[in-house]
């Protein structure tokens, strides 16, 4: 299984380490962790990722292909020609595509989610009717050889759903117990179903000028 995952400048971090940790229990895994050039790349926390691949030794044809999300860096990449293709390269021949949080807005401009239902983050998730596909809001989606997940700790339920997909409910029920997860926040305000109307709003505030 050779699971390739883009990073970028400014992505966050969780959208790549959710379904990261839960794949490296993978059977004879196999990763590239790919940027435009290799080496270290920054992301919105202060946490920085080493790539270990570049556009011109990136695998032609992964089994995976996984864009995270993050928000100026991620709006950024919606006009960026270098990268949208080479996601279309890899997407075309890529088994599964998939991404976390507003990652698919990135698969959205690389053309790769015309026709296919899919999710994102809460707060982007109606910006992919722009690049023809239906949102959805569920945790993850999977569609066809498509896979999204929603905002950030999305990630791990993902990352579980398509180990389960693609290699059977036990072995990533053995993941999920490898990384004891079993979260119990302790309110709930994840959704903007659950949130007030005081804290939807000032969340509203702070995404509000990275995605203008």
């Amino acid at each position: 299984m050779k699971i390739q995952m883009f990073i970028y400048p400014g992505m966050t971090t969780l959208d790549l380490m959710g379904p990261l940790q839960t794949w490296q229990m993978w059977p004879n895994a196999e990763f590239q962790i790919v940027a435009e050039t290799s080496g270290v790349v920054t992301t919105d926390t202060a946490l920085s990722v080493v790539a270990t691949h570049g556009f011109d030794d990136a695998w032609d044809t992964p089994d995976i292909l996984f864009v995270p999300g993050g928000t100026e860096g991620t709006m950024a990449l919606l006009s960026d020609k270098k990268v949208l293709g080479f996601l279309a390269r890899r997407g075309e021949n890529a088994t599964w595509v998939t991404s976390v949080c507003s990652g698919a807005l990135v698969l959205g401009a690389a053309g790769l989610l015309e026709g296919y239902k899919a999710t994102s983050h809460w707060y982007v998730r109606d910006m992919l009717t722009s690049f023809g596909a239906t949102p959805v809001a569920d945790r993850w989606v999977i569609d066809r050889n498509r896979a999204s997940g929603g905002g950030v700790t999305a990630g791990i339920d993902f990352g579980l759903a398509i180990m389960a997909h693609i290699c059977g409910e036990e072995v990533a029920r053995q993941a999920q117990l490898a990384m004891e997860y079993s979260p119990r926040p302790p309110f709930q305000s994840g959704t903007p179903e659950e949130a007030s109307p005081e804290t939807l709003k000032a969340v509203k505030e702070r995404f509000a000028a990275a995605v203008a």
